[in-house]
């Protein structure tokens, strides 16, 4: 399983402990006649005239780049800050790539003017980064740190005063471990702590920020987190699964509501993880199977936030197991101002045989096997460079939620050049990638989506999760060992991307 995938044999992990015996699967036997359709081939007429000429994007449009704050801060233990959950992981012996840390991550908690300097460079007049929750509340509650908010305020000034848009991510992954040691986000209490640490930051903060994201990638650190074990903080079971499902999406709609009651006309979203999720082949099985697949890997935190229910993912909602109760499903409803969209690759879905089901009754709640895309060409950590799957994505979600505003918190590859012989970091791969996503989305716009940013992952080099320092997504090359940051070519290209409001097109040069 990947940083973002929703894989089948993690949600299977532990299945038969909540399925009835009797249980029949839902879905028919697979069939593996009829060709895979590829969506590509049908693309919009007009993706060769895209491709082939320089491309504007609307005015008042934000370029920005991601990152995250146990990704890049450091200071782990620093001016009154509580340990986390990933505090907690990265110490555990063989849980991350080469025993690396966050520890000391980008030392952007000291070096922040160097950061909000890169952004200058590149011109970007947006900024998503993310509040370290622990940091504001050591325990995940109470009263807060006067430190850790006087990071965050002097971060956010300076960003005003550089004529960049701070957009705030209020969690990305890094749960207090106090809250943890209670039951973590399987706690039904969670989602009120969250709630008061929402209240907290927005009252500190809000006078300034306008713009807030309440949860990164909700699928990504629910089933990392507590069904395969690979993320923080390391559990492995459905039930919590299933319960922290529960307990986000209510946190999600508490949250909102939260932020909007102290601070009205905030514009307050989440950002999702989200991929084309196409069949393997034309069989209705193979279709049912990606409509399954793109319920679990873009829905199940979205539409209950927008419609007040949860998608028709699994085979059947296991209500009992995730505990809930009577008037859950309006508590959950959050009219999110905007979609935030962070996309890296497509999914290819099929549906397990029916021997594969009688013989493996993990199959049954999520009748589904996914897997990566293998036609176009690959990043160094494997991830298929699909740009359709962008546009599909950002039109899909156009189509289904009647036309709301999207944001694309987050898109970008993993190539890990260094500096020549020079000192430069020449990393083509790198700007053909954002070229070639920025001219679908492109599409996306002139075909209706209302997108309103783009954010590359990342500003920095940085602390991938359980890969450790061994990926790097910068715009940005960081020496971990001095911590000097110096711009890639791709920074440069962005630079011009930025500054114009246009991309060139497919290879030509900038």
């Amino acid at each position: 399983m990947t940083r973002r995938e929703f894989a089948h044999s993690a949600l299977a992990a532990g299945v038969a402990a909540v399925l009835p015996a009797a249980f029949s699967p839902a879905c028919s036997v697979s069939s593996n006649a009829a060709p895979r359709a590829n969506p590509a081939r049908s693309a919009s007429s007009h993706s060769a005239q895209f491709n082939s000429a320089e491309i504007s994007f609307p005015k008042n449009f934000f370029w920005g780049a991601a990152t995250s704050a146990y990704q890049i801060e450091g200071a782990w233990k620093e001016d009154g800050k509580g340990e986390s959950i990933w505090d907690r992981f990265a110490h555990t012996s063989e849980k991350i790539r080469n025993g690396d840390t966050g520890d000391g991550a980008c030392d952007s908690y000291h070096r922040s003017n160097q950061d909000i300097a890169l952004m200058r460079a590149m011109n970007l007049n947006s900024y998503r980064f993310s509040v370290s929750w622990p940091r504001i509340q050591s325990s995940g509650s109470g009263s807060a740190n006067a430190k850790g908010l006087d990071y965050y305020s002097r971060l956010v000034d300076t960003l005003l005063e550089a004529h960049i848009r701070p957009l705030v991510t209020l969690y990305h992954w890094d749960l207090p471990q106090s809250l943890e040691d209670a039951g973590g986000w399987p706690n039904r209490d969670t989602a009120s702590r969250f709630a008061d640490y929402v209240e907290v930051t927005a009252r500190a903060l809000g006078d300034r920020v306008s713009n807030w994201i309440l949860f990164n990638e909700p699928t990504a650190f629910v089933a990392q987190g507590y069904l395969d074990g690979a993320h923080a903080p390391g559990r492995n079971s459905i039930i919590d699964f299933l319960r922290a499902s529960h307990t986000v999406n209510l946190a999600q709609g508490y949250g909102f509501h939260a932020l909007k009651g102290m601070r009205p006309s905030a514009q307050v979203g989440s950002s999702f993880s989200m991929s084309a999720c196409e069949p393997a082949t034309n069989s209705e099985e193979d279709k049912l199977a990606a409509a399954r697949a793109h319920a679990m890997t873009n829905l199940w935190f979205l539409e209950p936030a927008l419609k007040g229910r949860y998608p028709d993912g699994l085979a059947f909602l296991p209500e009992t197991a995730m505990r809930i109760k009577a008037g859950d499903l309006e508590k959950m409803r959050a009219p999110l101002d905007f979609v935030g969209i962070n996309l890296y690759y497509r999914i290819i879905a099929s549906a397990p045989g029916a021997f594969e089901r009688i013989s493996d009754p993990q199959k049954w709640l999520f009748p589904v096997n996914m897997t990566g895309g293998h036609e176009g060409r690959k990043t160094d950590n494997g991830w298929e460079v699909w740009p359709q799957a962008l546009y599909d994505i950002a039109m899909r979600i156009t189509r289904d939620f009647n036309s709301p505003a999207i944001e694309i918190t987050e898109s970008g590859c993993a190539y890990n050049d260094g500096p020549d012989p020079d000192g430069l970091i020449r990393d083509a791969r790198r700007i053909e990638y954002h070229r070639q996503y920025l001219h679908a989305l492109a599409r996306a716009i002139a075909d209706g989506a209302d997108v309103r940013s783009y954010h590359a992952w990342s500003l920095l080099d940085n602390f991938e999760w359980a890969e450790g320092f061994s990926q790097r997504f910068g715009l940005a090359y960081v020496d971990f060992k001095t911590q000097q940051r110096t711009l890639k070519d791709s920074g440069r290209w962005y630079a011009k991307v930025a500054s114009r409001n246009h991309v060139p097109a497919v290879n030509t040069p900038a």
